[in-house]
């Protein structure tokens, strides 16, 4: 099973959700407050369940309402993913793939851990 762990950042505090094996799966952004941060795993919980899938590495890709989790190149030609919430925040951003599917593979293990993840702060 995943968890959520929250560590100090500059400038605040944030997360990174692991995956059973201990693999950072996605981070978020940086949170002023311990509360915040906490809020922010809650909408990760919920918006990840909901959110379509938008690729934009095809052309004339179908764009989507968020929640939503949009799929990318980066300028290094890699695939990444990042979830935005109901309001358009960008809640989790992935790592850079090699592999499209890999990428994908990223999305749905957020998608299978993130609900029932524990919350741990290291």
């Amino acid at each position: 099973m995943g968890k959520f762990v929250i560590k100090e950042a500059k400038g605040g505090l944030r997360f990174n959700l692991k995956a059973g094996n201990g693999e950072i799966i996605a981070t978020s952004q940086v949170y002023s407050s311990e509360d915040t941060c906490l809020n922010g795993i809650e909408s990760v919980r919920k918006n990840a369940v909901e959110a379509k899938l938008e690729d934009q590495t095809v052309a004339d890709f179908a764009q989507v309402t968020n929640p939503k989790f949009e799929v990318y190149k980066d300028k290094g030609g890699e695939f990444r993913f990042r979830l935005k919430a109901r309001n358009g925040e960008i809640i989790l951003s992935g790592e850079g793939y090699k592999a499209k599917a890999s990428c994908l593979n990223g999305i749905d293990s957020i998608r299978r851990n993130a609900p029932d993840a524990a919350v741990v702060k290291e």
